[in-house]
């Protein structure tokens, strides 16, 4: 991620581990919050998840003045914000019956969907040890899914991939629009069209949270908001290739609070397919800046 100009760089790979590693915790702490709220229309959830972190993100956008609004990529804004809101609809309604590691990592699968798009969207060729980390991916994926006919009587663990698709989508635009655009910026648009796309749908389906459901979709937005910020601080002392391999924390912290809060005890066909789908994605996400893929905002939902 690009910096602000506020804030020129200043290399400090330790205390940008430490930073990414806090960003995921919160990720992961904000994916469980949203596990709990199963009772909470995820329509409702998302609306508060983006409308909480624009309020957060306001004043950062007012003190870099208003030429921090100025844009000449409008349409990618609100396809990055589409991608991302859709990505983050299919998570919520995937984590109600899947265990918390399972949806989490599903959904930051995208590092194996980013090249297959990048060649269709740019054209850009994808070399062998893209596809080998593609590959090695894919079978993670496959020791998750269990494909066979229970898969299809409870399809949350494809609804979970779709999540990933859609992640890799929004990362990519947010990769085009990092050329041009600051992180501010774009995470400024990001969150103020979701939450205007989001307005109409959320007064159709509105219902009166009660107050546990109130504190729920609070702490949502709340680690959500909090997550994007240490994910600003963090790439101003280390970029995203060098903290890729800490990103994939938020399975590790999701898998822990999966276990202690949920009861989720992954099998051994999921652990290996964990592992997999982590180092296919570190793979990808290193041959892919080696090519001039880019990841300038690593991996993941996070970022949307």
């Amino acid at each position: 991620m690009t910096t602000e100009a506020a804030h020129p760089p200043v290399h400090d790979l330790k205390r940008g581990i430490v930073l990414i590693t806090i960003a995921f915790l919160f990720s992961a702490i904000m994916s469980a919050f949203s596990k709990a709220a199963a009772g909470v229309p995820p329509l409702l959830l998302l609306f508060f998840q983006y409308s909480i972190s624009f309020l957060v993100f306001v004043p950062l956008t007012v003190n870099a003045g208003p030429q921090i609004l100025k844009t000449d990529h409008l349409f990618l804004h609100v396809f990055r914000s589409l991608a991302g809101s859709c990505c983050q609809l299919l998570f919520f309604v995937a984590v109600k019956s899947l265990p918390l590691m399972d949806a989490v990592l599903l959904t930051n699968a995208a590092p194996l969907f980013i090249p297959l798009i990048v060649y269709v969207w740019f054209r850009k060729s994808v070399q062998p040890i893209v596809w080998l980390s593609l590959f090695i991916g894919l079978i993670g994926i496959v020791l998750i899914i269990n494909p066979g006919r229970q898969m299809f009587q409870n399809p949350s663990s494809l609804i979970a991939l779709g999540a990933g698709l859609c992640s890799a989508l929004a990362l990519v635009a947010t990769n085009k629009l990092s050329e041009t655009e600051p992180p501010t910026r774009i995470l400024f648009y990001n969150f103020g069209i979701s939450t205007l796309l989001l307005i109409p749908v959320c007064l159709a389906a509105w219902r009166p949270p009660s107050m546990r459901e109130w504190l729920l979709v609070l702490a949502v937005g709340a680690f959500y908001a909090a997550t994007q910020y240490f994910i600003i601080l963090a790439y101003r002392y280390a970029n995203a290739v060098e903290t890729s391999p800490f990103n994939y924390t938020v399975v590790i912290f999701s898998g822990l609070l999966g276990w202690i809060f949920f009861g989720n005890i992954p099998a051994p066909a999921a652990i290996l397919g964990t592992l997999l789908i982590c180092a296919g994605g570190i793979l990808s996400t290193r041959a892919g800046h080696r090519e001039g893929l880019g990841h300038p905002f690593g991996t993941g939902h996070w970022s949307h």
